[in-house]
């Protein structure tokens, strides 16, 4: 699989671009084929009887060998190769290695469980990710390719003139990639466990490896053609197991076609499900867990010995009836897992409080997967309150990532890399089609899902259970977890506790498929995350050798001190991303989400107004870059929980936010006032000089011939 040459020898010399674009068909064409090919021999060898930790271990080294080679093949110390990749990438290409930097882990692992989890709120993801690429089309991609630097904090500092705007472009670039990669890293390290059953923190730093051969050693060349070649993967890993689904359950193989007639189903299933007698049940035994965890807190310490003297009585009564040994151990680590301290105590009540109070609810606390909002417009003052935030979130969530997608540094690299500027605009509209096969798909996957739950697992007994539930719930019993809540021996909907990133990767599973297309589907999310992960070391490495430290340090310095540099950043920043990653500091949505409300509030104003508003200056576009991305950030540290702990934010969360809005959708406070920062600070300050005047009315008027070349 790996023993081709996605860039032909022969492109960097006289060949013309639309002979590299037909040799590059011929590879790509072999290339698939042979996958499809690899695939099909592996389905055999397992109906042969080959076990599903090979299974796992073969897609994991046939895959991440694959880019490696591709890597290697596409190695070089060409500072334009390195960077931007020879601006030679033909728009279809371009749009496909966009398309795979895009499909991060959250787009393929997280979209469609958050869309089983939360309904219709979670289509904001969808229309927010998408509708960014029009803004990409319309205000940015074709400008800066004509501006032509190499990296995002390169055009700030162009187009502004001074290493101010550079170095706080430098610094958020670093700040929004370094977040977003820790999310990929988290995908990379949870796939590569389930595929390996190693350890989850030792499959990040093994899917770490997989990372660092593809953008290594040929920067942004080696990672276009690996991205090319991922985005294959992951879209048939992705489209396969969903149209099997629609097949079974409809006998239609278009998934998007059948979506509402199986919402319909899945509507009406869920109106049994709410007056279920035994869902009802387990309901009630979660409120009076509740209760009970609610008096502990009212007498901490009399709960504590409350505690501790029933455990020991249980631990004693097993060893009096001589009672199995894992009983005891489960007994003994019971009573030593109790707080030792009041504190400890209090928080461990409340935890417990908070988690029973999420699972007193129908449909296991999933909101009716087609109720556009929470609450009631036409309820009491509660309710109209709820549908007030639940609204406003849903519509601030599409702002932030529809206007932080068009401000991604990773992403708009992209676009330096085409001939020329109408390949950038056509690029553009070749990622939204490639895009767009996976959005289009992700709402029917996760109805379809949600389908086969409710009518197939819910009233199926305890030990009749498919092998997939307990073979994810050894990976990480906080992605899945079932328990007999109320001791009947049948699985009832309430008595699981599902994370949504698990979805995607149990689909093929949950549908009955071969454990051949379970691997195919860790392979497809793992290219997802890996093309991601890539394209923002890269991002990351490249603002510090190239910006920092050539343009603001050593302009002197040689191509391949640059490039070396840029490699050793590379390392280190991804050993620091694989370290925070391992820690599971916060969900990849949360991450991801937050990746695009800092990019929104840090870059989009700056650069908006830095190609249609020739009085914009250094002055504005620097102190409106801060402003956007302190608000922003200042929001999320003290209403999202984790981000309060690290920084010892204190108080109820209600004290610190701000009309609802949840901490995802922080860039709503900070792009409103990046742009009138910006604005305003230029307006009282030097216009910029003539020469930069004259080049932004070329770039947006290229028949004006502005003062300089």
């Amino acid at each position: 699989m790996a023993g081709f040459s996605p860039e032909p020898a022969s492109a960097s010399g006289g060949q013309s671009q639309a002979a590299f674009k037909q040799q590059l068909n011929k590879v790509y064409i072999w290339y698939t084929g042979g996958f499809a090919a690899f695939v099909i021999l592996l389905t055999i060898l397992e109906q042969m009887g080959l076990t599903r930790s090979w299974i796992g271990l073969i897609f994991l080294l046939a895959t991440v060998g694959l880019y490696a080679g591709i890597g290697i093949m596409s190695r070089t110390s060409d500072a334009s190769e390195y960077y931007v990749a020879g601006r030679r990438v033909p728009a279809l290409y371009n749009g496909m290695a966009t398309g795979a930097d895009w499909m991060s882990a959250a787009s393929f692992i997280g979209m469609a469980g958050t869309l089983y989890l939360t309904g219709y709120g979670g289509l904001a993801f969808i229309l927010g990710w998408t509708g960014g690429y029009c803004l990409v089309a319309f205000l940015l991609a074709p400008y800066l390719r004509k501006f032509g630097q190499f990296t995002i904090p390169d055009f700030l500092g162009a187009r502004y003139g001074g290493n101010l705007p550079r170095l706080i472009g430098i610094l958020a670039a670093i700040l929004v990639s370094f977040v977003y990669v820790v999310a990929q890293i988290y995908g990379v390290g949870l796939i590569t466990a389930r595929l390996t059953g190693l350890d989850f923190a030792v499959g990040v730093f093994v899917g770490l490896g997989g990372i660092l051969v593809c953008s290594f050693l040929g920067g942004m060349r080696a990672v276009t053609w690996t991205q090319v070649a991922q985005y294959i993967i992951l879209i048939v890993a992705y489209m396969i197991p969903v149209v099997w689904l629609a097949v079974k359950q409809t006998g239609v193989p278009v998934p998007q076609l059948v979506y509402g007639t199986q919402l319909e189903k899945v509507t009406a299933r869920e109106g049994e499900l709410r007056k279920d007698p035994k869902e009802l049940e387990v309901i009630q035994i979660f409120k009076d867990r509740a209760a009970a965890a609610d008096a502990k807190l009212k007498d901490v310490p009399a709960a504590m010995a409350a505690d501790k003297a029933a455990a020991e009585k249980k631990l004693a009564d097993l060893r009096t009836a001589n009672g199995p040994a894992a009983d005891i151990q489960a007994a003994e680590k019971a009573l030593a897992a109790l707080p030792a301290t009041e504190e400890d105590a209090k928080k461990k009540y409340a935890a417990d409080k908070t988690a029973a109070e999420a699972r007193a609810k129908p449909l296991a606390g999933m909101p009716s997967h087609g109720m556009p909002f929470a609450g009631d417009p036409n309820g009491d003052e509660k309710a109209q309150k709820a549908y007030r935030d639940s609204r406003n979130n849903f519509l601030a969530l599409v702002f932030c990532l529809m206007v932080g997608t068009a401000a991604l540094p990773h992403i708009l690299m992209r676009y330096y890399t085409t001939p020329s500027v109408k390949e950038a605009r056509d690029s553009v509209t070749w990622s939204l089609f490639f895009i767009c096969l996976l959005y289009l798909t992700a709402p029917a996957l996760a109805v379809l899902v949600k389908y086969e739950i409710f009518n197939v697992l819910v009233g199926t007994p305890f030990d009749k259970l498919p092998g997939w539930v307990a073979s994810w719930a050894k990976v990480d019993p906080a992605l899945l977890s079932i328990a007999d809540i109320n001791k009947d021996g049948i699985f009832q909907l309430g008595e699981m506790r599902i994370g949504g990133d698990i979805i995607v990767l149990a689909t093929p599973e949950i549908a009955g498929l071969p454990y051949v297309i379970s691997g195919l589907v860790a392979a497809g999310g793992l290219a997802a995350a890996l093309s991601t992960a890539d394209g923002l070391l890269l991002t990351i490495a490249n603002a510090l050798s190239h910006d920092l430290y050539y343009k603001m340090i050593d302009p002197n310095a040689s191509t391949s001190k640059r490039v070396t540099i840029s490699k050793t950043l590379l390392l280190i920043v991804a050993l620091a991303a694989a370290y925070v990653a391992s820690l599971k500091i916060a969900d990849i949505l949360f991450l991801v989400s937050a990746a695009f409300s800092l990019a929104a509030a840090s870059f989009f104003p700056a650069l908006v107004l830095g190609v249609f508003w020739k009085r914009a200056n250094k002055w504005g576009a620097s102190l409106g870059m801060v402003s956007g991305l302190v608000i922003t950030f200042y929001y999320m540290a003290t209403t999202q929980p984790w981000m309060r702990g690290l920084f010892g934010v204190e108080g109820p969360i209600a004290d610190y936010t701000w009309f609802g809005i949840a901490p995802i959708a922080a860039g709503i406070f900070g792009v409103p006032l990046a742009f009138a920062v910006t604005i305003v600070v230029s307006l009282l300050t030097p216009a910029p000089n003539r020469e930069v005047q004259e080049l932004v009315e070329h770039v947006r008027y290229p028949d004006l011939k502005p003062a300089r070349g």
